[in-house]
C-alpha cells in the first residue's frame, strides 16, 4: 500500500490490525506519533475583552521599548566589561611589583633574582621581593629556610620575623622556624641582627637562637647539607628536628611521653623515612611506630 495512503488511514483511525503492524514498522512512525500527540496539547484561547487587549498592548509596547534600550546598551556594556578585564590583567601583570615564591612539603626549588643572585628554598618555605625597585633596594622577605648565593653589588638584606641578615656578596643559609633562627656563612661576611643582638659572621661561622638562647659555632661544610638531601643539626631541640622531618616527608608526628626540648646532634636523610627515624630515635633512646604512610608515633623510653 502507498505510504501516504497508509498515513491517511492511520490519521482517520481506519487501519486494520495488519496495516497497523506495517505502519508501526515504518521509520517515521515515532515522528508521526509525536506530531499527533503534541498537536493535542494546543487549544483555542479564551475570549478576551477589549480592556484586556489594550492592557496587553500597553505591556507589549513597554517591554518592546525596554528591549530596544537594552539592545542599545549592550555594545557599551561589552566595552565596559572588556575594559574592566583589561585593567585587572594590567594590574596583576604590571602594577603589582611583589613576587612571591613558595614551596610545599617535600619540595625544594631555585629562584633567580633580578641581579642574578640565586635563592634555593627548602621545603615549606617562601620568599617575597619587589621586582620594580630591586636594583636600588635588594631586599628579600623569608619564611622558612633558604640558601643564598648573592651577586656582588649594593647591600642585600634578608628579613625574617626573628632577625635581619645583611650582606654585600656572599653565600649563606638562613633558617627561621617558630622559636628557632639560624644563619650559616659559607663565603664572605654577613651581619645578623636579632633580638637586640648584632653579630658579624665570617666564613665558617654559625649563628643560632633557639628558645631565646644564643649560640655561635663553627661549621666545616661548604654548603647546607639539605642541598644534598640530608638534614644536619648541632645541639638543636628535638621538636625542631622532628618538625624538619615532617616538612621533608609530609608526615604528622605524634609524641608519646617524649621530652621534645632535649638537644639533638646528628642528622637524617631526606629520601628514606625509616632510616631517617632510626637516625633520630636510636641515639636519643626513643622508639617509633609507623601508624600509616602519613602518621608516625614517637615513644619515650618508658614505653
Amino acid at each position: 500500500m502507498n505510504k501516504d495512503k497508509l498515513l491517511e488511514k492511520w490519521l482517520n483511525d481506519a487501519l486494520t490490525d495488519a496495516e497497523m503492524e506495517t505502519f508501526k514498522a515504518r521509520n517515521d512512525y515515532e515522528l508521526n506519533l509525536s506530531i499527533v500527540e503534541n498537536a493535542k496539547l494546543f487549544k483555542a484561547s479564551e475570549i478576551s475583552t477589549v480592556e484586556e487587549f489594550h492592557k496587553f498592548k500597553a505591556d507589549y509596547n513597554s517591554k518592546k521599548t525596554f528591549s530596544k534600550k537594552r539592545t542599545l546598551l549592550m555594545p557599551i556594556l561589552k566595552i565596559a566589561a572588556v575594559l574592566v578585564i583589561a585593567f585587572g590583567v594590567y594590574w596583576v601583570l604590571f602594577s603589582n611589583p611583589m613576587v612571591t615564591v613558595e614551596t610545599l612539603a617535600m619540595e625544594k626549588t631555585k629562584v633567580e633574582l633580578p641581579d642574578h643572585s640565586v635563592v634555593t628554598l627548602n621545603a615549606l618555605s617562601g620568599i617575597e621581593y619587589n621586582k620594580t625597585n630591586w636594583i636600588s633596594k635588594r631586599e628579600v622577605r623569608l619564611s622558612g629556610e633558604a640558601y643564598f648565593k648573592v651577586s656582588k653589588g649594593k647591600t642585600f638584606n634578608v628579613i625574617t620575623n626573628q632577625g635581619i641578615v645583611t650582606v654585600v656578596g656572599t653565600r649563606f643559609n638562613v633558617k627561621q622556624r617558630d622559636q628557632y633562627f639560624s644563619v650559616k656563612c659559607f663565603e664572605g661576611r654577613v651581619k645578623v641582627s636579632s633580638n637586640g643582638i648584632e653579630k658579624i659572621l665570617e666564613k665558617g661561622d654559625s649563628y643560632q637562637i633557639s628558645n631565646g638562647i644564643y649560640a655561635k659555632r663553627k661549621i666545616a661544610s661548604s654548603q647546607p647539607s639539605w642541598l644534598e638531601n640530608k638534614s644536619n643539626f648541632e645541639a638543636v631541640p628535638l621538636k625542631e628536628v622532628f618538625a624538619e622531618l615532617e616538612r621533608q616527608y609530609n608526615i604528622e608526628i605524634i609524641y608519646n611521653d617524649v621530652d621534645t626540648e632535649r638537644l639533638f646532634t646528628g642528622g637524617f636523610v631526606n629520601d628514606n623515612l625509616k632510616n631517617a627515624l632510626i637516625s633520630i630515635t636510636k641515639p636519643m633512646n626513643l622508639t617509633f611506630e609507623l601508624r600509616s604512610s602519613k602518621i608516625v608515633i614517637i615513644h619515650g623510653k618508658n614505653q
